[in-house]
């Protein structure tokens, strides 16, 4: 460890480190791992920092809505993790959010700290849920995989929620287009196309074109936002909604006025393509 030191700029001495460590009685209680030195440290110090077992600490933000094979992927291209993560998790049990880890620390270990944090925080927010709320958790779950990939504005989160609820309590189906790119992929890889109309007729229990009610299960790992979302989804009497092309949606309570929010929105996707 001495000679480490010394060979990275950190003391000038490896003997005067060795000296001193033994002069403190403190060379038992030097911890191996990976540091961070400031400018000018005394031998003292070093020492200090090496007993307390504080190692550097590096940083992975797992975006919200990724498939559980994406967050895997990202693991994976970690150098300082070690190991590897069988099977692959399965998809909603991974809450995202950034997470510290040291060197040398297992994949594993992080999926393990990612799935306790999603389940204390569904706890957490379960105690807040609405009286007379329906859904189960693992429901709530499902429904909040669903709101996180078809928005990414946060205000819109609440009421594309409320949109989702009206539907059910209607027997509409949702008709969410990410729910029939995972009926596509089934969370193995990323779709990389435009859905078809070919598409939207695949029989699947994912398919919510043609399946009533929920997926059998999660298509995404939702965020706390979306699930703050799903259980307190916004009031209103919306039943549809689109993009508008400015990166949000235009909603709508009646066909007709869905319909013409499509137009409009194919029309500006028509403006777009070159001549």
């Amino acid at each position: 460890m001495a000679a480490k030191l010394q060979e990275a700029g950190i003391i000038d001495s490896a003997l005067a480190f060795r000296i001193d460590a033994h002069i403190q009685s403190k060379i038992e209680g030097l911890k191996a791992g990976e540091y961070q030195f400031l400018p000018h440290m005394s031998i003292m110090d070093v020492i200090a920092l090496l007993q307390s077992g504080k190692t550097y600490q590096h940083k992975i933000t797992i975006p919200e809505g990724l498939m559980s094979v994406e967050i895997v992927n990202l693991l994976n291209k970690e150098p300082v993790l070690t190991g590897k993560i069988d099977p692959v998790p399965p998809e909603g049990s991974l809450l995202p959010e950034t997470y510290k880890f040291s060197y040398g620390d297992t994949r594993q270990s992080v999926i393990n700290r990612m799935k306790k944090s999603m389940r204390d925080t569904l706890d957490s927010l379960w105690q807040t849920r609405e009286p007379g709320y329906l859904l189960s958790q693992e429901e709530t779950v499902v429904l909040a995989s669903i709101v996180e990939k078809e928005t990414a504005l946060p205000a819109e989160r609440p009421r594309i929620a409320g949109v989702f609820f009206n539907r059910l309590h209607k027997g509409i189906p949702l008709q969410s287009d990410p729910t029939v790119i995972y009926a596509l992929t089934m969370g193995q890889s990323v779709l990389g196309r435009p859905l078809t109309t070919a598409d939207l007729k695949k029989p699947s229990p994912f398919n919510t074109y043609l399946a009533s009610g929920l997926p059998p299960a999660p298509i995404s790992n939702p965020g706390k936002a979306s699930l703050e979302a799903v259980l307190h989804p916004e009031k209103n009497d919306y039943i549809y909604f689109v993009a508008n092309g400015s990166g949000g949606h235009a909603f709508a309570k009646t066909l007709k006025e869905h319909n013409s929010n499509v137009a409009k929105w194919r029309a500006l996707q028509s403006e777009k393509k070159p001549n």
